[in-house]
């Protein structure tokens, strides 16, 4: 499939969503709580249980990206089997924390080297993204990854995740955003009504757009 089908299906889902939510709000059923569901960043600490041959296991931390806990040990224990063979009926946890964000007010770049695997091979990739949080990021290549790759959630593995600075960005469609002289023009202006005739209500649906 090429990068336009990838749009399509994106924008399909996002129609989708905004749709969910619409009948949500007009009361016609419960919203599904997975479909609202956002990525956090977790801190896992753990390490394979103690044996008489090895009293003291390494310990290993990792930072696990997941929609909740439950999926983010989950996954701690994906990448431990593969690490050192331990799995979690032969291993122990030893915290499990959720990072958040210093700043989470203000857009920051940033990139993120990955692993996924597609239907032929395995691939390596970095991507760029703006966000106020890391959490936002993360959701955004998750969108991305599916639109535009047909990648599976579960075989996108994250290796690194960080802030960039703004002279250090590769991609366009971020660097583009740079610079203290952005302007966003006003392409279509929609004229006001006189201040005498403005009403709170209307009888009749206003037009809201130029003929």
């Amino acid at each position: 499939f090429g990068s336009r089908d990838g749009w399509n299906c994106t924008l399909t889902y996002s129609l989708f969503l905004t749709w969910y939510e619409l009948l949500a709000e007009m009361g016609k059923f419960a919203v599904d709580p997975s479909l609202e569901a956002k990525m956090h960043q977790y801190q896992i600490v753990g390490r394979a249980a103690p044996t008489p041959k090895n009293p003291t296991p390494k310990i290993y931390r990792m930072r696990i990206f997941a929609r909740n806990q439950v999926l983010a040990k989950s996954r701690f224990w994906y990448f431990m089997k593969k690490l050192n063979k331990a799995k979690k009926s032969g291993g122990e946890l030893l915290a499990v924390n959720e990072l958040h964000d210093a700043s989470p007010t203000k857009v920051k770049n940033y990139g993120i080297w990955l692993r996924y695997e597609s239907r032929k091979n395995t691939h390596n990739m970095y991507k760029e993204f703006r966000n106020v949080s890391i959490n936002g990021a993360i959701g955004q290549l998750y969108q991305e990854m599916s639109g535009r790759h047909r990648a599976n959630p579960g075989s996108i593995q994250i290796i690194h995740a960080t802030t960039v600075p703004d002279d250090k960005c590769r991609r366009d469609h971020v660097t583009e955003m740079h610079g203290g002289k952005l302007k966003f023009p006003v392409i279509r202006k929609i004229p006001h009504c006189v201040k005498k005739l403005r009403t709170t209500f209307k009888a009749s649906r206003p037009t809201t757009f130029l003929r």
